[in-house]
């Protein structure tokens, strides 16, 4: 592919990420005034699409041009990086690299659990029992599915039928997004946490039990709206943008 094909590509991409990273979707708990976008149902379709190089360079670009045209700066500036790690971790399956997206994501689950304000488990009442259940488990599935989805080939799946398309667009998106909660979870409990000096009793006990009822149905929303517009848009991956 010519550099004028791939400036193209990053310019038109990187544009579409802004202009739905503008667009506001679920309320981020614990903080004030922010807001998922719905740019997050793009993140693994990039990787998934252009790569992981044209993919993520395009969520740097589009994430910027969103802050520089008001979008609220949540993380610091590193607010990019969230979807980044999606889109990396995608776009290396997809290249048939084994190692490096396992490794990447087991870093980060790593971290997650060491993170002194991370709530391992979280107290849930059913009527008038209670008990403590495992807060990322639904990132410990996602794990477990990208280990074993290089043995099944999952990237094949996408020159098959449409139940294979459909099939392998959803599993890359749910591990993509789950990647992408862990770096986003991370980032909220250091700068909101460490970096602001809040207790972290503040995360064990209030934060993360709310999130812990609320990510699962965020994180399956992406992967059904990402499924929907993933699909369709593989029709014209090899015309468009083939051998990135």
């Amino acid at each position: 592919m010519n550099k004028t094909k791939i400036l193209m590509l990053i310019a038109v991409f990187s544009a579409l990420y802004f202009v739905l990273r503008m667009i506001p979707t679920f309320p981020m708990i614990g903080v004030s005034g922010g807001s998922f976008a719905l740019a997050d149902v793009l993140a693994s379709l990039y990787g998934l699409i252009l790569g992981p190089f044209i993919g993520c360079l395009s969520i740097i670009i589009g994430t910027f041009l969103a802050i520089a045209a008001g979008k609220p700066i949540i993380f610091m500036g590193f607010d990019f990086l969230p979807a980044l790690i999606n889109a990396l971790i995608v776009g290396l399956i997809i290249k048939k690299r084994t190692a490096l997206p396992i490794g990447l994501n087991a870093l980060l689950f790593a971290l997650f659990l060491l993170h002194p304000y991370t709530a391992i488990t979280v107290s849930i009442k059913f009527f008038n029992f209670k008990t403590q259940f495992f807060f990322p488990w639904l990132h410990l599935i996602a794990f477990i599915i990208l280990i074993f989805q290089f043995k099944l080939k999952i990237a094949d799946w996408l020159n098959k039928s449409l139940k294979a398309k459909v099939a392998a667009v959803s599993i890359l998106t749910l591990i993509g997004t789950m990647a992408q909660h862990l770096t986003g979870g991370l980032l909220w409990e250091t700068i909101y946490g460490s970096f602001m000096n809040k207790a972290p009793e503040v995360f064990k006990s209030v934060l993360w039990p709310a999130v812990f009822w609320v990510y699962p149905f965020e994180r399956i929303f992406i992967v059904i709206i990402a499924t929907i517009i993933g699909v369709p848009l593989l029709r014209v991956k090899k015309e468009l943008i083939n051998n990135v």
